[in-house]
């Protein structure tokens, strides 16, 4: 007989398989003695009242063999002799994903990466975080596993209507991420470990035939009759295929400004710009579990908040317990900060986005000169600003939570995990008008929802500005492709229709489906 119901569990009890079989056997007034095993299906926190509980959905195996979960085995084909072949430009989620299911059905993708792969991306990095030299095609966002790979690391997505969950979970097990993510209700992989998997996953694709290269910019689409042929690339090469899958991330300014140039249709569409708030983890947790202390059998604490502020939306974006900041510009000159957490995320603070929303009105007098990339170059002009109010090499302007408030300007700044450094700055010289009076707003508010959160403990760090894309290229919501270029396939965040690595990896297979049932 098998059992599926919740228990709730203090954390130490949650962690001991014996004290969970135990409360198992209680639930089903049966013997801990017939419980011949169970499954975690899902695994949450409960931190809403003085004591933190854990609830546990488990599945409990009652005199009957029990059996471990087993992963769905994936049917990679050998696509090297194939006559179909698309050309993927761009080695996110999205086109990882997309890859491994033309593979699937027998089509052989063709990665198309700007560039480098995980391992030498990592000397760009810390090139850019010790030096402030910034390579614009090897950095936080450009590279092998895009954007996710060494500034987020988070599983959780709202967009479960997209596809299948489950499926791209089971995938990135199948590539080396822990099982545990398949319960947890917030899953996360960690910085760290992501780029043995997205390396993994890469080997898998040239095994199975497809064709992976990488500093291969794109610059130009071969069109004819409205049709896409293909792509070329900065050194002048040329890559022909069935269809293009454009999958280059929410920071590939030089694709729109392409699409713009060859009057290929894309629109403005609305984003969110703010700064990154670091706090104390210590702090957060004392928070969130009304305790001193949280102890050993819970995570660090993360947060969620949102409020409105003289009609505008203020939220927090991507928030990383024991996380760091790090410089996400991918140009010189332009001040772009974002966050990630290692795997255990065991670093002394936490980080988090506080956006505001944006819509395309905020921009409306730079549609005359710039058209659908307003919104583009009004999110680069207030990156500027930033980087010239840093003290160069990317060192980020910052104030304590409560001075930005008041509009008063902070002698000393707290310790902070941001490697090129912070530098006081009076930030409402930084972020537009609007931007900075509703952050002012939220941040009072934030401290009436989270006591204690409102704190000159807190730095405010400019600038959060590349929460998703600000423009987005149209598709057709049935075929999924362009409705003026016949077999270009617009994708995920790039494209306006993804955010994070999860909702990102579903549209990457929902394209690659749409393709394989048009060519197979």
């Amino acid at each position: 007989m098998q059992q599926t119901f919740t228990i709730k569990l203090l954390p130490a009890e949650a962690a001991s398989s014996d004290i969970v079989q135990h409360f198992a056997a209680s639930h089903l007034g049966v013997s801990p003695s017939v419980i011949t095993g169970f499954q975690i299906r899902k695994r949450s926190i409960d931190a809403r009242g003085k004591q933190a509980w854990v609830l546990l959905t488990i599945t409990v195996f009652v005199n009957e063999p029990f059996q471990s979960i087993t992963l769905p085995s994936f049917q990679w084909k050998d696509v090297s002799k194939t006559n179909h072949q698309v050309i993927i430009v761009g080695a996110g989620p999205a086109g990882l994903f997309a890859a491994l299911k033309l593979i699937e059905k027998g089509i052989r993708p063709v990665i198309l990466e700007r560039g480098k792969d995980v391992r030498a991306r990592r000397r760009d990095l810390a090139l850019l975080n010790k030096e402030g030299i910034v390579d614009p095609n090897s950095n936080y966002c450009f590279g092998e596993g895009g954007a996710g790979t060494y500034s987020d690391g988070k599983l959780y997505t709202r967009s479960t209507k997209r596809g299948d969950v489950n499926r791209i979970l089971q995938v990135l097990v199948h590539f080396g991420c822990a099982g545990n993510i398949l319960y947890e209700a917030h899953p996360h992989v960690g910085t760290n470990k992501l780029p043995q998997i997205i390396t993994a996953m890469r080997e898998t694709i040239l095994e199975h035939g497809g064709q992976f290269l990488f500093n291969q910019q794109v610059t130009d689409l071969i069109i004819q009759d409205n049709i896409v042929k293909g792509v070329r690339t900065a050194d002048g090469h040329s890559f022909h295929g069935n269809a293009v899958i454009l999958a280059t991330g929410h920071s590939a300014r030089d694709i729109f400004e392409l699409l713009h140039r060859k009057k290929v249709l894309i629109e403005s569409k609305p984003f969110a710009m703010g700064v990154r708030i670091e706090h104390p983890q210590e702090l957060i947790d004392s928070i969130q579990y009304h305790c001193p202390s949280r102890g050993e059998y819970l995570p660090p604490a993360s947060y969620s908040l949102v409020q409105q502020v003289n009609g505008k939306g203020v939220f927090s974006f991507c928030m990383c317990p024991g996380g760091i900041i790090a410089p996400a510009a991918t140009a010189p000159g332009e001040l772009v900060v974002n966050g990630w957490s290692p795997s255990k995320r065991n670093n002394p603070f936490a980080n988090s986005g506080i956006v505001v929303s944006v819509e395309p009105k905020d921009f409306a007098l730079l549609r005359n000169k710039y058209g659908p990339l307003a919104g583009m170059y009004f999110q680069q002009a207030v990156e500027k600003n930033a980087f010239d109010h840093g003290g160069g090499k990317f060192v980020a302007p910052a104030q304590r939570m409560v001075d930005f408030t008041e509009q008063r300007a902070s002698t000393t700044l707290p310790d902070c995990s941001y490697l090129p450094g912070i530098q006081s700055a009076p930030l409402q010289q930084v972020l537009p008008h609007f931007i900075y009076h509703s952050l002012q707003g939220a941040f009072r508010e934030f401290g009436k929802k989270m006591r204690g959160y409102f704190t000159n403990e807190a730095v405010v760090v400019a600038t959060e500005s590349r929460t998703s894309s600000p423009v987005r290229i149209p598709r057709d919501p049935v075929s999924l492709q362009h409705p003026q270029i016949s077999g270009l396939y617009p994708c995920a965040e790039g494209a306006g229709y993804a955010g994070g690595i999860v909702s990102a990896a579903m549209d990457g297979e929902r394209v690659a489906g749409e393709i394989g049932r048009l060519l197979t």
